[in-house]
């Protein structure tokens, strides 16, 4: 519980001085006296209580009124928080050969995009003051999910991502960076930068992936790059053995463009990462997370529940009754 004026909770202490001193004052008398041989026979009649009555219910609807103006509210969030101030874009590859399983977690094998997918979901869930969207690319590139800090949401539509969801045959990695350098052109922000992942050629598209890399420089946006998957070859599966029901692999050739991802990263200021091993791709996201740090004040949109109506209603209601008492009950003579 908060207070929009603090403040003026200090005319609560006022209120004790102000019924002292007007005990002191005293009442006027109802009737003036020449002589008290007058009164004689009502001398021993009690006080009444009742205008200490009437100046209780003043003094309690005082305060009531003096709390309401005070603004009480109960707070549902916090008004502020330091934000590392980044916008980040993850472009996924979702060719085909992202299911091959060169690697390896817990004794099993994981395949390209599950571990990718792995990885990325332990990235988001430490940044969780910066916006973060998704780009999945293949043949074609797409938006899988805007920037947002609903990381939920975000984490849902990237457990959606499957093989398959667009034309796998070809991969547009020109077309992927355009599409997250599209996503973060017209946000301001201390920080733009794009992760892109890929574990081959770009041979799809309509953008050269060192055309959009221009395009990111010119705009001051940084592009990480990550090439996924071992060296050499790699086991793809090609379904099971009907009689074991074992997963049977064929080994294919891995065939990265390393030298076109090292461009890219150094002409936008970013990094080329080889992702070959599972702790290996661990470490590059470690890394990155440690590179993009920018803290900045960032103001939050702050909830309140108002309760100054169930102090003034009271507050007034006592006001009203204790003048009714006075005209009427506990009227006094002229």
């Amino acid at each position: 519980m908060t207070f929009g004026h603090p403040y003026l909770l200090l005319l609560l202490l006022v209120l004790p001085l102000v019924a002292w001193l007007k005990g002191k004052k005293g009442e006027p008398p109802a009737f003036v006296y020449s002589s008290t041989q007058l009164v004689r026979n009502i001398l021993n009649v009690s006080r009444a209580s009742s205008g200490g009555f009437l100046w209780s219910l003043r003094w309690l609807a005082l305060g009531l009124l003096i709390v309401a103006l005070s603004q009480p509210r109960l707070t549902r969030s916090q008004t502020r928080i330091n934000a590392s101030g980044v916008d980040i874009v993850v472009a996924i590859d979702l060719s085909g050969s992202m299911i091959s399983e060169d690697f390896e977690v817990g004794g099993k094998r994981v395949n390209r995009l599950e571990m990718a997918r792995q990885v990325l979901r332990k990235f988001i869930e430490k940044r969780s003051n910066d916006r973060v969207g998704l780009v999945a690319f293949a043949t074609q590139a797409f938006i899988a999910a805007p920037l947002t800090l609903d990381h939920d949401f975000l984490l849902q539509h990237l457990d959606r991502l499957k093989i398959g969801t667009i034309d796998e045959n070809r991969t547009a990695i020109g077309s992927g960076l355009t599409t997250a350098i599209n996503r973060l052109r017209e946000v301001q922000s201390k920080s733009r930068i794009v992760i892109l992942m890929t574990d081959g050629q770009n041979n799809s598209g309509k953008v050269a992936p060192l055309t959009a890399a221009e395009a990111a420089q010119a705009l001051k946006i940084k592009v990480y790059t990550i090439g996924v998957g071992m060296r050499g070859e790699a086991p793809m599966p090609t379904g099971r053995n009907p009689f074991t029901g074992q997963t049977v692999y064929r080994m294919v050739p891995v065939d990265i463009d390393e030298d076109t991802l090292q461009k890219i990263a150094d002409r936008t200021g970013g990094k080329y990462y080889r992702a070959d091993r599972a702790d290996r791709f661990q470490e590059i996201y470690a890394e990155i997370d440690k590179l993009e740090k920018t803290e900045q004040e960032v103001k939050k949109f702050v909830q309140h529940r108002e309760l100054f109506p169930w102090l003034i209603s009271p507050g007034l209601g006592l006001l009203l009754l204790e003048l009714l008492l006075r005209q009427t009950i506990f009227r006094r003579l002229p």
